[in-house]
């Protein structure tokens, strides 16, 4: 399998001579549904920067999909995150006023499509959420979890290498965070590479793997075997 993420001794330092990340060794492989998790202050967030490419690291190497993140510039890293990335943020990001179809068509503004093409693809990645019959609604017009899928519809609807889900169900009752749990679950079994950042145990240990961030560091990375328990990885 191809790897989606590569870090290797990844450090990341901010003045005053705090080290959020100490050494971090991180392969994400194509196909994986794995949460990132750890209580606040771990260092889970400045890794959610860091492979989101929002951040660069103070030292150690970032791949992401095959490129060396060092090597670009500020312009091509901005092409390289349209592309091969996609964010799920607990606050949802939506834009107010335009419909569900609208705000997931903004997830192709950079894509060289023509605004129909656009429009047709967000009709599709909203369908694909369950959605379909809410596209002309606007976000004050949805529910919570609602809005959350018209999110992560527009987070995937550019087929990103990578769908980062920071808190994703943070915002919602637990009802609505089921649901956007299994349409994760749903993602990932149709071929989506997904990362779900959390603090939350309970939903970490319902994914195949999960990497557990503690002052900094990787402390764990265990796995789930088919039919059997979470093994060490």
């Amino acid at each position: 399998m191809s790897a989606v993420v590569e870090l290797a001794g990844v450090t990341k330092e901010y003045p005053g001579g705090v080290a959020a990340l100490r050494g971090v060794d991180l392969r994400v492989e194509e196909g994986e549904l794995l949460a990132i998790v750890g209580p606040s202050g771990s260092g889970k967030s400045t890794l959610l920067h860091i492979i989101g490419t929002l951040d660069r690291p103070s030292e150690g190497s970032v791949a992401i999909a095959g490129h060396d993140v060092a090597t670009l510039a500020d312009r091509s890293l901005s092409a390289l995150r349209a592309r091969h990335i996609g964010f799920v943020f607990q606050a949802f990001h939506l834009v107010p006023g335009i419909s569900a179809r609208d705000n997931v068509a903004e997830g192709l503004l950079y894509s060289g499509l023509s605004r129909g093409e656009r429009r047709a693809r967000a009709a599709d990645a909203l369908d694909r959420v369950g959605l379909a019959d809410r596209m002309r609604h606007r976000p004050h017009e949805l529910s919570g979890g609602q809005k959350q899928r018209v999110a992560i519809a527009r987070a995937v609807v550019g087929a990103p290498d990578l769908l980062l889900a920071d808190e994703p169900t943070g915002a919602l009752d637990s009802a609505s965070g089921e649901a956007v749990m299994e349409l994760l679950h749903d993602l990932n079994a149709e071929g989506a590479t997904i990362a779900v950042i959390t603090h939350d145990v309970e939903i970490a240990e319902r994914l195949p793997r999960q990497v557990r961030i503690r002052d900094g560091q990787v402390v764990a990375d265990t796995r789930a075997t088919v039919g059997q328990g979470v093994l060490a990885g």
